[in-house]
């Protein structure tokens, strides 16, 4: 680098901005630590492939006159896995149309990761827990997971969301009585309150939630059978007496009966519900758009080699859910704001849906599932981490 250094090109023709009026265009090299210098930069903190940039930069310095002596220093730079962050490369998956924008929710822009739901603390959680190294690597992206869902299980208020509804009717429940039920906002932080939320004859469970199978056992399935009791949520427990099946024979409602006073109590002897799920009442539901995303790239290095990196795109990474019924209180939420969406995951109101899209509706992207449940090798994952809770 200092043999014949480039340090400014000429170009005779018209600048987007200046015109004609200035023609001569400094190299990086010859402006890199003029720069520094004159902005009071002490430390220049560099990728590696600087280093060899670092005896030009000096040479400069101690030859120009300059009002300060700034130091390069160079260090190993941040490569997440299942991702890119060449901008080459990202600004190709936005022309190509892969990805909505750069803000897309699946992008590691700082807009994406914000429209997606992560707080600045997990990214700074995550930062610190990183060493400065001086060779470069490959940091997993569970790791960087593993902060974002810390820091929102810890701060997220809770909240109800039915993904997939089916339809619950309640035939021993009064007709027209709807009770006023209060839960909690967040179960180990009472000073975020609490919520109220409707309990009537009509509700939504998801349909994932039931199985007509009574041959499934407690341990295979902790959820509502037919013939069987489950505690809902914050409410009852209720037993599924019957099912309503549509044209094509699949369940359409399920028709089932509360048990008396189970509400903040136990079940009478003979009674054992076989786990708890969530609910929606029908009496003031909201329906909304649910986005899953998951990681844009199904390869750990998805750049790797000599291979086009868009073959590694996971076609999966956004799965769109509507017809969703959430409580009333979401159909409140501000944009960016992040909630448990209990037994399911953390989600954010979308910032952009009435923007990008003919009218406002109430859009919820995944920022995290509860659990990490991505591909990896056999023997590699704890038991017990896969699954809904």
């Amino acid at each position: 680098n200092l043999r014949d250094p480039v340090l400014y090109r000429v170009k005779r023709m018209a600048h987007h901005r200046s015109g004609a009026r200035w023609n001569i265009y400094p190299s990086y090299d010859f402006a890199h630590g003029q720069e520094d210098a004159i902005e009071g930069v002490t430390h220049s903190i560099c990728t590696l492939e600087f280093a060899d940039h670092r005896p030009l930069y000096d040479w400069l310095l101690d030859n120009l006159p300059v009002p300060a002596r700034p130091r390069q220093y160079e260090f190993g730079r941040l490569n997440l896995s299942y991702t890119v962050t060449s901008k080459r490369k990202l600004k190709q998956l936005v022309e190509e149309g892969h990805v909505d924008g750069w803000d897309d929710p699946r992008m590691p822009t700082l807009a994406g990761l914000r429209r997606r739901g992560v707080t600045p603390a997990a990214i700074r959680a995550f930062c610190d827990s990183l060493a400065v190294a001086k060779t470069d690597g490959v940091v997993d992206m569970g790791q960087f997971e593993h902060f974002i869902r810390q820091d929102l299980n810890d701060n997220a208020p809770r909240a109800l969301c039915v993904l997939r509804p089916l339809k619950v009717t309640l035939g021993n429940w009064p007709a027209g009585k709807v009770e006023t039920l209060h839960l909690a906002n967040h179960p180990q932080r009472p000073e975020l309150g609490s919520r109220e939320l409707p309990f009537g004859a009509t509700l939504y469970i998801d349909r994932d939630d039931f199985s007509t199978d009574a041959a499934l056992s407690r341990k295979q399935f902790k959820r509502l059978v037919l013939g069987d009791w489950v505690r809902l949520r914050g409410a009852y427990v209720i037993r599924a007496d019957d099912v309503v099946r549509d044209a094509s024979g699949a369940v359409s409602e399920v028709l089932a009966s509360v048990v008396p006073d189970t509400l903040g109590a136990d079940p009478p002897a003979g009674i054992k519900p076989r786990g708890v799920i969530h609910w929606v009442a029908e009496e003031n539901a909201v329906d909304c758009e649910v986005r899953l995303y998951e990681r844009l790239f199904s390869a750990p290095e998805p750049d790797a080699g000599d291979g086009d990196f868009r073959a590694a795109i996971n076609p999966d990474s956004l799965v769109t859910l509507t017809g969703c019924k959430a409580e009333a209180n979401l159909g409140r939420a501000a944009p960016e704001v992040t909630f448990q969406f209990e037994r399911e995951g953390y989600f954010c109101r979308d910032s952009f849906c009435r923007d990008r899209h003919n009218g406002d509706r109430l859009v919820f992207n995944r920022t995290i599932a509860l659990r990490d449940t991505s591909p990896e090798p056999a023997g590699t994952k704890p038991p017990g981490t896969e699954g809904r809770a």
